[in-house]
């Protein structure tokens, strides 16, 4: 579970979202961590502020089950493209949750690839215990990936992280399959529909499960009016109640979630 994982402690993106519209990072559609492509040298930015039912990264609630207002910064030009996304989190000391990214989106022909570094902090957050030490709540990690549209209306996409030390992880991989399909409008609203498929695994036994790994998926339709995105998502993992430490199986269980954001200018 990403450091999210460690993130939310007991409660331990993006990529679908990120399709469809939905960060996340994640949280949903254009994820902090996954921004926009940009087009030519040209200089752009953009706010986004918003709200969701519940943060959940890969799977696993890391505000407790609680609402959260999240919002993101992102600068990019040409290729380049750099930005802040922060959340309220719950269960790990942290008042906050705030990642840092910097990457690359070049295009060849009909793919977009995205090569980039993701800095997870929690100001004010303690460190972790572990079985054997603390464990800092900071990390790095970094991503690979490649997206494009296959069919009209269409796009699918596939990326990879890797996280040297995950909050008490180790090291840590993901790998995500999305896939998103436009839907033609209805009235003043453009619905998207998809969903993602990913996996987690690593060689330390976490604080949410007794295993080293673990397959998440989302299925859901995203709502866009003007600068306005609602996003209704279904999320589950395969973690069941054994494998889930005591009191974590709330946080990885299937849920129904809803968010709206809105990006400006």
């Amino acid at each position: 579970m990403k450091a999210s994982f460690a993130k939310s402690v007991g409660a331990a993106s993006i990529a679908l979202l990120t399709l469809s519209g939905a960060a996340l990072a994640d949280g949903y559609g254009e994820s902090v961590k996954d921004a926009p492509a940009p087009a030519g040298r040209e200089f752009s930015w953009s706010v986004t502020l918003g709200g969701t039912s519940d943060y959940i990264f890969r799977g696993l609630s890391l505000r407790n089950e609680d609402p959260a207002a999240q919002g993101s910064i992102d600068f990019s030009y040409g290729i380049l493209y750099a930005g802040a996304w922060a959340s309220n989190v719950g269960g790990l000391g942290a008042p906050a949750e705030i990642d840092w990214y910097v990457g690359i989106k070049p295009v060849l022909g009909p793919v977009t690839f995205d090569f980039g570094v993701v800095y997870y902090t929690y100001p004010g957050g303690d460190d972790i215990s572990g079985p054997r030490a603390n464990h800092e709540l900071d990390y790095v990690e970094l991503k690979a990936g490649a997206s494009g549209e296959i069919a009209k209306n269409l796009t699918i996409g596939v990326m990879g992280f890797y996280s040297p030390e995950q909050q008490g992880w180790g090291e840590t991989y993901a790998v995500e399959g999305t896939a998103a399909y436009a839907l033609p409008a209805v009235g003043i609203f453009t619905p998207t529909i998809g969903g993602t498929y990913g996996w987690q695994g690593t060689e330390e036994v976490g604080v949410l499960v007794n295993g080293d790994d673990y397959t998440y998926w989302n299925v859901g339709l995203a709502l866009a009016v003007e600068k306005f995105t609602f996003d209704f998502r279904y999320w589950d993992t395969d973690i069941s109640k054994a494998d889930a430490l005591p009191g974590a199986y709330g946080l990885s269980d299937d849920r129904f979630v809803f968010s709206a954001k809105v990006t400006l200018p």
